[in-house]
C-alpha cells in the first residue's frame, strides 16, 4: 500500500504510520492485486452518526490506470462502507480523478479552499448511494418517497 501511496501521490501520499493506523482502524481497506502486485488502494470509513461514508484515499499505479481498477476499488469500499452518503476529497487540478468520480455519480459540494500543502484547493464532492434513492414505501395504490438526506 505504501508504494502505491508514493507512486500515485508523491510526498504527499500517506506515510507508514498513516497506513498501519488506517488498517487497524478504518472502515474499508481494499487492494486491487494483478500478478501478485498490488496496483490500486482504497481507503474509506463509515462515519454513521453523520450519515456518511469518507474515502480517505483511492489510487492506482500509473500504468494500470484507465482499466477501470479504480472505478471497481471505488465501487467496492462504497458497497462496504453502506451509508446513504459518500464524500470524498480531490485535488481540483486532478482532471482525471474529478471525471472519474463524476462517471461514478459524485457531484461538488464544497471547495476547501488552500486544503493541500501546496494551497491547492480541495473539491469535496458527494455521492447519494442507491440505498436512500430507492428507498420507497407503497402503500395501496400509491408509493411514496422517503426522503433521508
Amino acid at each position: 500500500m505504501y508504494a502505491v501511496e508514493r507512486a500515485c501521490f508523491g510526498r504527499e501520499g500517506w506515510g507508514i504510520l498513516e497506513i498501519l493506523d488506517a488498517l487497524l482502524f478504518s472502515t474499508v481497506h481494499l487492494k486491487a492485486v494483478i500478478k501478485d502486485q498490488v496496483v490500486g488502494v482504497v481507503i474509506g470509513e463509515a462515519q454513521p452518526l453523520q450519515g456518511y461514508g469518507w474515502i480517505a484515499t483511492l489510487g492506482v499505479l500509473p500504468e494500470f490506470r484507465r482499466q477501470g481498477i479504480g472505478a471497481r476499488l471505488l465501487a467496492a469500499a462504497e458497497a462496504q462502507l453502506a451509508q446513504p452518503r459518500i464524500k470524498l476529497t480531490v485535488r481540483r487540478s486532478n482532471i482525471p480523478a474529478v471525471n472519474l468520480y463524476r462517471r461514478c455519480g459524485y457531484h461538488e459540494i464544497q471547495i476547501w479552499e488552500h486544503y493541500y500543502p501546496d494551497g491547492e484547493d480541495g473539491v469535496v464532492m458527494e455521492k447519494i448511494t442507491a440505498a436512500t434513492t430507492a428507498d420507497t414505501v407503497a402503500t395501496d395504490d400509491t408509493s411514496t418517497r422517503q426522503d433521508h438526506s
